[in-house]
């Protein structure tokens, strides 16, 4: 059914104009300086060039998942929900396997994406990393908490480079305590 309502949008914009501050675990990009927190300054500080991306399902999801649970069909509306966060996840590997397929085309490799409120990072500084993408960017814009909508949306950085990687399983460098990634690691054997 998703099929028929979805908008899936997913683009990168690639910045060349980047330093970074290890004292203060910083990138600036242009002129605008991300405090990424230590996690991420990690993962990104040998990167030649970073992508900004934005990804979305669209609307329609959140919409339907929202009068759902409104209307007390409490699963359907989950239902909606988690199939709209797998768009926007999908998505996002989507697009990040163009990139790494132009990165890779040009001698470089990719690290892995990371967006605002993870790692530490500062969700607030999702306003910082609008700025630089063009109006209406995917058709996502933020609330005045910073969240994305459609709220079926992610967004976030990605390095480039030469002496740069990507881990296939970073739970272990996260200290955040409630992630639903985290404990469903914990849970799997093996």
């Amino acid at each position: 059914e998703s099929a028929l309502f979805c908008r899936i949008l997913a683009s990168y914009r690639v910045f060349d104009d980047i330093s970074f501050d290890k004292e203060e675990n910083t990138i600036r990009i242009e002129d605008i300086r991300f405090g990424i927190k230590k996690i991420v300054f990690t993962q990104l500080h040998d990167s030649d060039s970073v992508a900004l991306f934005m990804c979305t399902a669209g609307e329609e999801m959140g919409l339907r998942s929202h009068t759902a649970m409104k209307e007390g069909d409490l699963l359907r509306g989950y239902v909606y929900d988690v199939v709209g966060s797998e768009i926007a996840e999908a998505a996002a590997d989507l697009m990040q396997s163009q990139l790494e397929k132009n990165a890779l085309s040009h001698g470089k490799k990719i690290t892995n994406r990371y967006s605002p409120g993870y790692c530490g990072w500062d969700v607030a500084e999702q306003r910082k990393l609008f700025t630089l993408m063009p109006g209406d960017f995917c058709g996502i814009s933020l609330t005045e908490s910073a969240l994305m909508y459609p709220v079926k949306s992610v967004s976030g950085i990605i390095g480039i480079g030469k002496n740069v990687n990507f881990n296939p399983y970073t739970c272990n460098m996260c200290n955040m305590k409630n992630c639903t990634f985290s404990r469903l690691k914990n849970q799997i054997p093996g």
